[in-house]
């Protein structure tokens, strides 16, 4: 299906992979598309390899990425770049820490909403839908940090 839209979120137990995947799949939801999320995890919840991936578009059949067909991929730990590469498509694109303002990050906690705001470069789910979904996902004490994380990974690149 060439309308469906692949991105897939890896890193370490603990660094917000599956909460970030969560966030993005809930604003594709609100923003109209079909969506199907999945995830796997490591040998250990925190500290193990996990990955998530969101699929979106029109129709979407399956929750899971073909291998070489990831229009965007984020990593937030970059032990796990050599770990997911084969799933990025030849023309997509790859985010890694590397590519964020990690100087201006608050909270380590945080790194997972500063990749969001870098990932929303190169989707079009309009930003304010993000923010909603973010917002709804996070208790309100936590609003004004992530969403200043969020901008600065949006204006990384």
């Amino acid at each position: 299906m060439s309308n469906v839209h692949n991105i897939v979120v890896a890193g370490l137990g603990g660094q917000g992979v599956l909460k970030v995947t969560d966030i993005l799949a809930e604003a594709v939801f609100r923003a109209g598309f079909d969506v199907k999320k999945s995830e796997v995890h490591g040998m250990s919840q925190r500290g193990g390899s996990v990955s998530s991936e969101v699929r979106y578009g029109e129709k979407v059949a399956s929750p899971m990425v073909p291998a070489g067909e990831a229009d965007v991929l984020a990593v937030l730990d970059a032990s796990q770049v050599d770990v997911v590469k084969s799933v990025l498509k030849s023309d997509g694109v790859i985010i890694t820490p590397e590519d964020l303002p990690l100087d201006k990050l608050q909270n380590p906690k945080a790194l997972n909403t500063m990749m969001l705001g870098a990932i929303s470069n190169h989707i079009e789910i309009p930003v304010e839908t993000l923010l909603e979904s973010l917002k709804a996902n996070l208790p309100e004490k936590l609003h004004e940090m992530n969403v200043e994380m969020f901008n600065l990974g949006r204006n990384s690149r």
